[in-house]
């Protein structure tokens, strides 16, 4: 027996799952979904087969023949759930499973209508990375197993329901509608997802399509119109495109994560329609994520740095192509000063700024940072650096094709680089990244014109000529170069000559009241209390929790603002702010 995950109750001597068929109704006054779950196996099986679940109730299991089957639901564990046992007569391959989640499910958030842009209909949204799809399906809940499956989603008739799949057909009767689904590509468990709401779309193109709110579709199309393009890009550089559709849900403020790469269904935070089609690298990199990701994925949470330091690497490769070698090249100055904040405040636990991590009781969402993505990028472009750009796309594209449709670990990335990059990971001491804390001194830095210019302004207030062509990159440069705390003088010109308490670009605002809270700038508590009420995207919720809440006179208001609006968050960002504010 061997649990080669340490977040999920699979044992590898048990069969594996190959597809799923799932039913479910959605029930928003009991903010429940009732199911039906059928696992069909790779191969016959018998004895024990270990599920994954977390807060859900099993009504019933039995075989493909109707034969009720012995199991036992054990008792929860604080990160795991709880182990489902299925005992599993000689030659079973189908399983099937009813039951009912939990309204306190945390792979799902359940909104009133007062919570969505309309206010006139309730919203349903899922987010199963890392460990979250088993509170809504029970299954092996690992990404070493990829399945495909079909679904259907029993829906309330003035509602339209989405899946991260194909759209097979919708018939309606009565007061409910019933939306079938399927994906025929095999999937992690954590890119199942779904979303039901008042929903309407926008073509942006043959392969591409926005989805939002009526009330915000318009601006969502007009802020990702450039999506096709950035296809066409990825494939140059990458490969052929492989799930068909790369279509697009802008999720209400809730959604606690900037983007999420569900394959053919990517959600995105209504954080990144700023008016100005500044922040779409976010878009990139859920486009990235199509190959480094979603094709080849990590084994466990332990090896997360392979889907996204490459996802990084091929998000800032698309940025270079269709905006220019200096854009990239802020992108990723401000991700190397932001990694190397992390990096600080993990001081005291080295372990977690390894790439190769150990995660034997931690929760994947507490270790959650952004070191497996700057640190890991860094890593690739050490390599690429050392060997060439034209040998490491070549590495790349052998990455894609060797392990597409597979989850990796990353012995499984040593040795394919040892075969198609001799002597490479030697130059850049491999074992350092991989295994050993912080950023090797080595680490390669961002070099461009305009990132010389910012550093040359130094801690003063730039002038209108000089900011009038600054994308919001390089004001958060800018800012985060900033003494902390920044001298209170020196905060209040800037405010009050480029009105930054003011604006509306999210990434430009927070960095910015990070900056003017550490100076006790009287405007920003307010607007900081403002910006936490009316979003719920963690990027931005744990910096400035963490502002208000380390300074005394202060504290007690980031308490009571959590208190008033902690039920607007998304679970997993319930729980992540609470570690937050109990320091």
């Amino acid at each position: 027996m061997a649990r080669r995950d340490p977040h999920s109750f699979n044992d590898d001597t048990q069969p594996e799952t190959a597809s799923l068929d799932w039913r479910a109704r959605i029930d928003f006054q009991a903010r429940a979904l009732a199911c039906e779950a059928t696992l069909t196996l790779r191969a016959p099986g018998d004895g024990p087969l270990d599920l994954d679940t977390r807060d859900l109730a099993i009504d019933a299991v039995d075989d493909a023949e109707g034969r009720a089957l012995e199991f036992e639901l054990g008792k929860p564990e604080p990160i795991l759930g709880a182990r489902l046992r299925v005992i599993l007569p000689q030659g079973t391959q189908r399983v099937r499973i009813r039951y009912r989640t939990a309204p306190s499910a945390s792979g799902l958030q359940w909104l009133e209508p007062a919570q969505t842009a309309g206010g006139k209909h309730p919203y349903l949204f899922s987010q199963c990375q890392a460990i979250h799809a088993r509170s809504i399906l029970p299954v092996q809940d690992t990404p070493r197993i990829r399945i495909i499956y079909s679904a259907e989603l029993d829906v309330p008739v003035a509602l339209r329901g989405l899946m991260a799949a194909a759209f097979v057909d919708r018939s309606e009767q009565g007061g409910r509608a019933v939306e079938r689904w399927r994906m025929p590509q095999p999937i992690p468990p954590y890119l199942f997802a779904l979303a039901v709401g008042e929903l309407a779309s926008r073509d942006l193109g043959p392969r591409s399509r926005v989805w939002a709110e009526p009330s915000v579709v318009e601006a969502a199309a007009w802020e990702f119109h450039a999506v096709d393009d950035m296809l066409r890009t990825a494939e140059a550089l990458f490969g052929p495109y492989d799930w068909e559709r790369f279509d697009l849900l802008c999720m209400p403020p809730s959604f606690p994560y900037g983007g999420m790469e569900n394959p053919r269904l990517t959600f995105l935070t209504p954080t990144l329609l700023a008016g100005d089609r500044s922040l779409v690298s976010v878009v990139a990199h859920e486009l990235a994520h199509s190959w480094t990701g979603n094709l080849v994925s990590n084994a466990s949470a332990e090896h997360f740095w392979l889907n996204e330091g490459f996802t990084v690497f091929a998000e800032r490769r698309i940025v270079e192509a269709l905006y220019g070698a200096d854009v990239a090249a802020l992108q990723a100055a401000l991700g190397r000063r932001e990694l190397e904040a992390t990096l600080r405040r993990f001081a005291e636990r080295p372990a977690l700024t390894h790439l190769r991590t150990k995660l034997a009781g931690v929760d994947p969402d507490e270790a959650f940072s952004d070191i497996p993505y700057e640190k890991g990028y860094l890593f690739l472009r050490a390599i690429e650096e050392a060997v060439g750009r034209e040998a490491f796309d070549r590495f790349l594209r052998a990455y894609v094709t060797s392990f597409r449709f597979h989850a990796i670990t990353s012995d499984d990335f040593v040795a394919l680089a040892d075969r198609e990059l001799p002597g490479a990971l030697g130059k850049v001491q491999a074992h350092a990244w991989l295994d050993g804390p912080g950023l090797p001194p080595s680490a390669p830095h961002a070099r461009s014109a305009r990132l010389d210019a910012i550093a040359r302004l130094g801690a003063v207030v730039p002038d209108d000529e000089t900011v009038r062509s600054w994308t919001s990159v390089e004001w958060q440069l800018f800012l985060e170069a900033l003494p902390r705390p920044a001298p209170l003088a020196l905060v209040e010109a800037l405010d009050a000559r480029h009105k930054l308490t003011a604006r509306d670009n999210y990434e430009i605002l927070v960095t910015w009241l990070e900056v003017a809270l550490a100076a006790h700038h009287a405007p920003a508590i307010a607007r900081t209390e403002e910006v936490l009420a009316k979003v719920g995207r963690m990027k931005y919720l744990r910096p400035l929790y963490r502002a208000l809440a380390s300074r005394e006179s202060t504290r007690a208001r980031a308490e009571s603002t959590f208190a008033r609006c902690r039920a607007g968050y998304h679970p997993i960002a319930q729980r992540v702010m609470e570690s937050v504010l109990r320091g």
